[in-house]
């Protein structure tokens, strides 16, 4: 149980550190593509490589089960991603970093109110408030709050939208498939889900720019392991810690992103990044402990 555990928190803290570095693979891509372009390409080559490293297919599954492995692709490939780059054309990235991190405390309420097994403590809200007051502090660090209420309340549903695809995937993997052929199948409805959104945003790539290594190499950071590898890492987390606690790790994102920005960038660290910082890792730390022993 213990090794499991270790297994799923490993799993969960991977996905994060490779989730809190794309940002500058997609701020490289955005000039040369749309966003709904780099969309689609991550996933189909993570598609592919999900396909490559396990070619059998999942077999044996009910309709219900078909029905909630299309609920999550439609909600953590498809929706969630084209929520949040819209939002980012309407307001500040620094507002839908900050707005999209309180999924964890969505992910909590909702399993409270569905009658999960995962019941919250005191320290789940006190938790969220030191995490979301770091969180706020790195992202406004240097930077003038703007509010936009369109791309502030898509951000606020991209939010919502994750944690469900959270509890979703709590639901998949008590079915007992294999992790990474769930994912591929997940994959699978998401990108057909995502093919109206191309004709609706526009879907003109222009491949030979992949010639380049750079864009090259960024988006098959984006695929291979930002998608492929992290959505199995992640739902596998998922699997062996739960929908909620597993959705905390996401707390980290704006802090390996400070981190990323200093060492690749070479972005100084302001003090009030620092002071958020340690707010977000005591938020996690009081959220770890919100869990009754079993």
């Amino acid at each position: 149980m213990e090794r499991n555990k270790r297994t799923g928190h490993l799993s969960a803290l991977l996905t994060i550190l490779i989730w809190g570095t794309t940002f500058i693979s997609t701020k490289l891509l955005l000039a040369d593509f749309q966003p709904v372009e780099i969309l689609f390409g991550r996933f189909l080559i993570g598609l592919a490589a999900l396909t490559l490293v396990c070619p059998r297919h999942l077999r044996g599954t009910s309709r219900r089960q078909e029905l909630t492995m299309a609920a999550a692709g439609l909600c953590g490939i498809c929706l969630y991603y084209l929520l949040e780059d819209i939002a980012l054309t309407y307001t500040l990235a620094s507002n839908v970093g900050v707005i999209v991190s309180v999924a964890p405390f969505f992910t909590g309420l909702l399993s409270h109110l569905l009658g999960r097994e995962e019941r919250l403590r005191p320290s789940f809200f006190v938790g969220f408030a030191a995490a979301m007051a770091g969180i706020c502090l790195i992202s406004f660090s240097g930077a003038q709050l703007e509010l936009d209420p369109t791309g502030d309340l898509l951000s606020l549903l991209a939010a919502l939208i994750w944690s469900v695809y959270s509890l979703l995937t709590r639901e998949i993997s008590s079915y007992g498939y294999p992790t990474l052929l769930t994912t591929r199948r997940m994959f699978c409805y998401g990108i057909v889900f995502m093919l109206p959104a191309l004709a609706v945003f526009g879907f003109h790539p222009d491949l030979s720019l992949l010639t380049d290594p750079v864009p090259l190499l960024n988006l098959l950071y984006l695929g291979l392991g930002a998608s492929a590898l992290c959505f199995v890492t992640w739902n596998l987390a998922v699997k062996v810690l739960g929908a909620v606690k597993t959705s905390v790790y996401i707390y980290l994102i704006p802090v390996i992103t400070v981190v990323t920005s200093v060492l690749i960038l070479h972005e100084p660290i302001t003090p009030l990044a620092g002071l958020g910082i340690v707010l977000i890792l005591a938020g996690l730390f009081l959220s770890e402990g919100r869990w009754p022993k079993r």
